[in-house]
C-alpha cells in the first residue's frame, strides 16, 4: 500500500491514466476489439538517418481478381484496407525526385495496367475519404510482375545509405517507388 501511495505522489498515476485512455481510444477508433479480416501491419526502414514508417491494412486475395477487379484501374485506392495507409518521414525526403517535408501523411495510389500514380496526401482518414485538394505529391511509376502473395504487403528493397525502394505488392503486382534522403 505504501508503494501505491508513493506512486500517487510521483505523477506516475497521471501517466498510467493517460496510457489507459490512449489504449481505450485506439480500441474505440478502430471500432471493435475483434480481430480484423485485413490485419494491420507496420514496416519501418532507416534511410541514412531518416526513419520511414508505414502502417496499413493487409487485405487478402481470397480467390478474387484484384487489379482491374476489386481495385479498379484509374480510380484512387486507399492502398490497403480499413484506415488510409499512413506514411511517416522523420526528416525531409524525395519521392521519385520530388521533395516531401518531414511528417505523417496518407499514401494513396491510382492503379493502372502500365502506370500507377503514387499519392502523398496530408489528410489521414478512414477508408476512401480521399480529398484530392490535400495532395502533397503525385508521381507516376511502372508496376512490375512479382511472385504471387495472398495478403497485400509493403516492404523495402535496394536499401542504400541514401535511398530505398518502397514496394507495394499484392497478388502478382509489385509497384516500387524510390525514396531518397
Amino acid at each position: 500500500m505504501n508503494i501505491f501511495k508513493q506512486l500517487l505522489g510521483t505523477g506516475l498515476t497521471a501517466l498510467l491514466v493517460v496510457a489507459l485512455f490512449s489504449t481505450t481510444a485506439e480500441a474505440q477508433e478502430r471500432g471493435s476489439d475483434e480481430a480484423r479480416v485485413s490485419p494491420n501491419a507496420t514496416v519501418s526502414q532507416t534511410i541514412g538517418t531518416t526513419e520511414v514508417t508505414l502502417t496499413y491494412g493487409r487485405p487478402s486475395v481470397n480467390d478474387r481478381t484484384i487489379f482491374d477487379g476489386l481495385v479498379p484501374f484509374g480510380q484512387v485506392w486507399r492502398t490497403g484496407a480499413n484506415e488510409s495507409t499512413a506514411i511517416t518521414f522523420s526528416s525531409d525526403v524525395m519521392i521519385e525526385g520530388e521533395t516531401v517535408e518531414a511528417g505523417t501523411y496518407s499514401l494513396y495510389s491510382v492503379p493502372g495496367e502500365d502506370e500507377w500514380t503514387i499519392i502523398i496526401n496530408s489528410k489521414l482518414s478512414w477508408g476512401t475519404q480521399y480529398d484530392q485538394s490535400a495532395d502533397v505529391l503525385r508521381v507516376n511509376v511502372e508496376p512490375e510482375m512479382g511472385r504471387e502473395v495472398e495478403q497485400f504487403m509493403i516492404y523495402f528493397e535496394n536499401v542504400s545509405e541514401n535511398s530505398a525502394e518502397c514496394v507495394l505488392h499484392w497478388d502478382t503486382t509489385k509497384v516500387p517507388f524510390t525514396i531518397e534522403v
